[in-house]
């Protein structure tokens, strides 16, 4: 029973802005738009409804255009003021795992990881939010997307908290946009040349996205809107059509894209015979009319007889001279009335069998296979619409390369059902894929009827209450029933967990009532508490190097030294170095570098990190950088 409070719809007055907002709906519905403080009256329209002859087409132009589009641009391109640190207590095989788990607001981590991994995914799939009325839209803050962050996700007190993005917020479409655009802008920047992105999408907002990556990827590079039958079973509470399909809306990012090809089976095959034991093995007739009418391929074609075959409607598909090779090669033959002529296509010439834009339910999956997947793994089922992994192999057999380590990216990574797929086809065939998941905490509520099963599996784990303790503990559970069923195969089943933060770098935030305490704090340019792990790997993000490459440690002149990527980066983040200890320092990491022989002349490829506020005076931090730098180590830098 619902309890009515003063906030109730029937509690109110009658609202007469919106009964008049409705009946002009009703009459005119483009005169009723989104503006910067919800439903707005387009007055061109109105303008142009009523004959008013001071309209003009001025500043009209093809395209999908919002209020905030222009601000969701530059979104995308204000750096962030973030970091990514190392959760080794969450992650799986953390020394040796090449999958990563990012925990945080997707827009943020897109941008952080723009140096380590631009033109480097060769494959984005992602399933965002539907826009449906009842989903989780991110309001981004173009002032500190950072504090909006841990605000939003309860990790900090104030600002707004999370909450569904309704129909009747009068901004229903547009803050959809402005959330997907700029995660959009950043994501294309990230896949390779040869590169796709697959969107699973329904009606609600599948002209929109199509729209959109038009705009940022270009019209010339969409490849296909699949459609995926979801489900089987009809739904009678539907008004007028019971959906059974979603799309799968697919963009390559150049054309340099390779075809896309399923291997080939039994059913594929039976078309093929080989009824004349021609030597080039099995066959099937193929079409030898032209697509297109044109008169010069309109001629008789001479059986060995002396018959005259005439030409089809519009023409054969080949030129006279051609068609007389295809018939000495063997590829032409005649009937044996000589009343037609027949193509063989060989099976043997067939390489694999190009995907139709239909996939259907046994061939890709349902939603209700995906439930019955995550009661395996759960006992109970904490999503409401996950995708089946059936789906997820499916698309990465399309797009990725089974010897390669092609990295594949979800951004929306929900219940983890890219990464599950990732495991299970490289099980399958071999592959050596990685995948890189990104996940808001979006915290649970167990008092919200459709959050509750989750809310209370969070509670069995010992964790706290979101999305993102499911995401990781699907990949955990999955990983196990990997290497069950595969028990001959010895891949990748790990993953190394990272969470968004505030950089570990301090910023100048003064306090103008007290100067004097702001420049003491500001003494040391790192945030206290952050461990020496938290900063290396801030380095890895900002010197673009992977956040899976190896990183060694040892001792010298009892201070720990870092080497990452085999030298690539030393770091020596210590919180005290003496003058006693930069000469042995110094030389003690001259003699690794020499040792790793990272690549690039003369070492000039090498960067040396130290803590700023860790030497003793600047004459000692001096004297290190001068002796690094006369044994070729030019990039000497400290925090």
């Amino acid at each position: 029973m619902e309890k009515l409070t003063a906030a109730s719809p029937e509690a109110q007055s009658a609202d007469l802005v919106a009964a008049n907002i409705e009946q002009l709906k009703a009459l005119f519905p483009k005169l009723i738009t989104e503006g910067a403080n919800g439903v707005a009256v387009n007055v061109d329209v109105l303008k142009a409804l009523v004959g008013d002859a001071t309209v003009t087409d001025a500043d009209e132009k093809y395209g999908l255009n919002w209020h905030g589009k222009r601000r969701a641009r530059q979104l995308a391109l204000t750096p962030s003021t973030g970091t990514l640190r190392p959760c080794p207590e969450d992650s799986v095989d953390w020394d040796t795992t090449q999958n990563l788990m990012i925990e945080g607001d997707n827009l943020e981590v897109l941008k952080l990881l723009q140096k380590s991994y631009a033109g480097k995914v060769k494959l984005i799939y992602i399933d965002p939010p539907y826009n449906t009325g009842k989903d989780f839209v991110y309001p981004d803050n173009f002032q500190d997307n950072i504090k909006n962050y841990l605000e939003l996700t309860g990790q900090i007190e104030g600002g707004q908290k999370i909450s569904s993005n309704t129909e009747t917020s009068g901004r229903f479409h547009t803050d959809w946009l402005n959330m997907m655009y700029p995660r959009l802008k950043l994501a294309r920047n990230l896949l390779r040349d040869d590169g796709a992105i697959f969107i699973t999408i329904d009606d609600n907002e599948g002209f929109h996205v199509r729209q959109m990556l038009d705009e940022i990827f270009g019209q010339e590079n969409f490849v296909a809107n699949v459609v995926w039958n979801h489900t089987k079973q009809s739904k009678n509470d539907e008004r007028y059509f019971s959906r059974h399909h979603n799309q799968v809306l697919v963009v390559r990012k150049s054309e340099r894209l390779e075809n896309f090809r399923f291997d080939r089976t039994e059913e594929n095959n039976r078309n093929y015979s080989n009824p004349d034991n021609d030597p080039r093995g099995e066959w099937r007739a193929g079409d030898v009319r032209s697509p297109n009418y044109r008169e010069t391929l309109r001629f008789p074609i001479v059986t060995p007889s002396g018959k005259e075959i005439p030409p089809p409607d519009n023409g054969w598909r080949w030129s006279e001279a051609s068609i007389k090779e295809k018939i000495a090669s063997g590829e032409i033959v005649f009937a044996d009335d000589e009343a037609r002529i027949i193509r063989k296509i060989y099976l043997a010439d067939q390489e694999g069998r190009t995907p139709e834009n239909l996939w259907l339910a046994e061939f890709a999956g349902t939603t209700r296979q995906a439930n019955g997947e995550l009661k395996e793994l759960f006992g109970d089922v904490p999503f409401d619409t996950p995708k089946p992994v059936s789906l997820g192999e499916k698309t990465l057999t399309l797009a990725t390369d089974t010897l390669a380590q092609d990295l594949v990216l979800d951004f929306f990574a929900g219940s983890g059902t890219t990464g599950h797929a990732v495991m299970a086809q490289n099980a399958a065939d071999g592959g050596n894929r990685r995948y890189v998941l990104v996940q808001l905490p979006e915290p649970l509520d167990a008092d919200d009827k459709d959050q509750k099963v989750a809310a209370e599996f969070c509670d069995r784990l010992g964790k706290p209450r979101t999305i993102a303790e499911l995401t990781k503990e699907r990949l955990r559970r999955a990983g196990v029933k990997v290497k069950a069923d595969n028990p001959d195969w010895q891949g990748d089943t790990g993953f190394r967990v990272f969470k968004l933060d505030t950089s570990n770098i301090r910023a100048w935030n003064p306090k103008p009532d007290d100067l004097e305490a702001t420049l003491l704090d500001h003494q040391d340019h790192l945030l206290e508490g952050r461990s020496e792990a938290d900063v290396l790997y801030e380095l890895l993000l900002k010197l673009g190097l992977d956040l899976c490459v190896p990183i060694e440690k040892r001792s010298i002149e009892w201070l720990d030294v870092h080497a990452v990527g085999g030298g690539v980066l030393l770091a020596c983040l210590a919180e005290k170095i003496t003058h006693e200890q930069v000469e042995p320092l110094a030389q003690g990491i001259i003699a690794w570098h020499k040792e790793l022989a990272p690549a690039g002349p003369a070492g000039k490829e090498s960067t040396c990190v130290f803590r700023d506020s860790a030497f003793a005076d600047d004459v000692a931090k001096t004297n290190m950088a001068a002796i690094l730098q006369q044994h070729g180590i030019a990039n000497v830098r400290s925090l």
